[in-house]
């Protein structure tokens, strides 16, 4: 394996190759920094592209892109609170506040070092166990998905507000719009009001980009439109200091983001989501997350960008996509002769083991380029609202009528816009919507699914071990701060009550 994986660093090392993935980079951060304009849309339109191109820089190319877009997301997320893909939604918590106190730089460099960290992770975990690995996300059916999406809607009482009846009725309403159009079962379309559009359902995009980006923009105007969005000295990137404080959240979500990317259809928005809520659950000052802290962007970001080699596993080593991207990718390897499945790794050796060393290259031209440009990209901070806002909002409804080019979207964005900038008024974030619009869909199905395979009987969700595991961790995690609080409150009650005591002795 040692000596294929010197080879594979001997082919991208030729000119060609290398520019590929150099291209990819760019390409995907430019790409991933732009709101609406995702990976998936990116990889579509540069496959015919690589039709004339060797395998290696072709897939290498596509492959550098995602990696690329996955980290370029977090560029805008923290410095206009408008996330370029969904996997950069959490970002925004606390790299936009952060951002806002005059630490942008510092903000983008650990967004960077994260990102590096979990796909430099994810890349070592599919060299080295992809076929293990591969075996275990083949075992997850319909009832151990329904457990792994409650498991993530459990997170609705602590991410967003500090009210857990805001976050549940805001995680109840994303799942109410996850439920919009066709019944993919059934087939029957629900909640459409007649509106030919909604029959497809509505997408999570333009109301991701309405919910942060157009918001953004209206509390903006509200501020004022002649004021500077930020007028003080941008700070330089993380100290050591600070990224050895984080390793804790860097390894834990280095690995909930490998494990997520590599369970078919799920991918690197539900592992920043994840990933965000395990840090603040592990904290000591959980208090402190969303105000602006280094360690509520390094989770996210290193759980995100761990998805992406994570999600490449049952890609390669089944046929299976593991995201929206690895789809397009798998039709790529496809194309350019390379039939994914377990064969793939003696039948291509050279060409597998190339793709390894670009994911490699890759996660270290993001780091070079997002480290050296953190400055350059913190400068946008300086330019006033009046100028900013507007092309924030241009850039959000090209964005978001290239998806689908469709009116409609536009429409659905604004809307989500007006709605989220009213529902600050009164203490709703916009993360309980998001999540529970992410998790809606695959909830529904994976349960509507589990009851007909095994004849309506719940009990199944409670033996297959997986589920189960699944299911005790999501109660462990819905009693966590209530054991946590009972144990504060009865630390802090038992001198008194002991002073009490003396004092009735006496």
């Amino acid at each position: 394996m040692f000596e294929q994986l010197v080879i594979g660093f001997m082919t991208i090392a030729e000119p060609t190759n290398f520019l590929a993935v150099l291209m990819g980079v760019v390409g995907g951060m430019i790409l991933g920094a732009m709101p609406g304009l995702t990976a998936p849309m990116g990889c579509a339109l540069l496959i015919p592209f690589t039709y004339g191109m060797e395998p290696v820089a072709a897939i290498t190319m596509l492959v550098s892109l995602y990696c690329g877009a996955t980290y370029g997301g977090s560029i805008a997320a923290i410095l206009v609170h408008a996330p370029g893909t969904p996997a950069a939604a959490a970002t925004t918590f606390d790299g936009y506040p952060l951002a806002q106190k005059g630490q942008a730089g510092k903000a983008l460099g650990m967004a960077c070092i994260s990102s590096f960290i979990g796909g430099f992770f994810s890349v070592i975990v599919l060299i080295f166990l992809a076929p293990v690995l591969a075996n275990i996300a083949i075992k997850f059916g319909p009832a151990e998905y329904f457990a792994l999406a409650i498991f993530g809607l459990s997170m609705l009482s602590s991410v967003g507000s500090k009210s857990t009846v805001k976050n549940l009725l805001g995680g109840t309403i994303g799942v109410f719009i996850a439920c919009v159009g066709m019944d993919e079962i059934s087939g029957f379309s629900r909640y459409d009001f007649g509106i030919t559009h909604l029959m497809d359902g509505i997408s999570f995009i333009p109301v991701m980009i309405g919910l942060f980006a157009a918001t953004e923009v209206f509390r903006q105007a509200e501020i004022g439109m002649r004021k500077v969005a930020i007028d003080r000295k941008i700070s330089g990137l993380p100290s050591w200091k600070e990224i050895k404080s984080v390793k804790g959240t860097l390894l834990r979500s280095s690995l909930i983001g490998t494990f997520i990317g590599i369970l078919p259809a799920e991918g690197g928005t539900v592992a920043s989501f994840i990933g965000y809520n395990e840090a603040k659950r592990f904290s000591k000052t959980p208090e402190k997350f969303g105000t602006g802290i280094i360690e509520g962007i390094a989770a996210p970001e290193c759980a995100n960008n761990a998805a992406t080699g994570g999600s490449m596993v049952p890609t390669m080593a089944l046929g299976i996509p593991g995201s929206g991207t690895t789809a397009v990718i798998l039709g790529a390897l496809m194309v350019h002769g390379m039939r994914p499945g377990p064969l793939l790794f003696v039948q291509h050796t050279q060409e597998v083991y190339g793709v390894f060393a670009g994911m490699f290259v890759a996660n270290l031209l993001f780091l070079g380029l997002g480290l050296g440009g953190a400055k350059l990209f913190s400068q946008v901070l300086r330019v006033p609202n009046y100028v900013l806002s507007p092309i924030i909002l241009v850039l959000c409804v090209v964005g978001t009528y290239a998806l689908k080019n469709n009116m409609a979207d536009v429409w659905i964005m604004l809307i989500c816009g007006l709605v989220g900038y009213k529902m600050k008024e009164y203490g709703f974030t916009a993360a309980p919507i998001v999540l529970g619009l992410v998790l809606g869909e695959l909830i529904e199905i994976s349960l509507r699914r589990s009851l007909i395979v095994f004849d309506n009987n719940p009990l199944i969700f409670f033996t297959r071990p997986w589920s189960v595991a699944l299911i005790i961790l999501t109660v462990l995690g819905l009693c966590s701060p209530l054991i946590r609080s009972w144990l504060d409150n009865r630390g802090n009650g038992k001198g008194p009550a002991l002073s009490e005591a003396g004092e009735s002795e006496d």
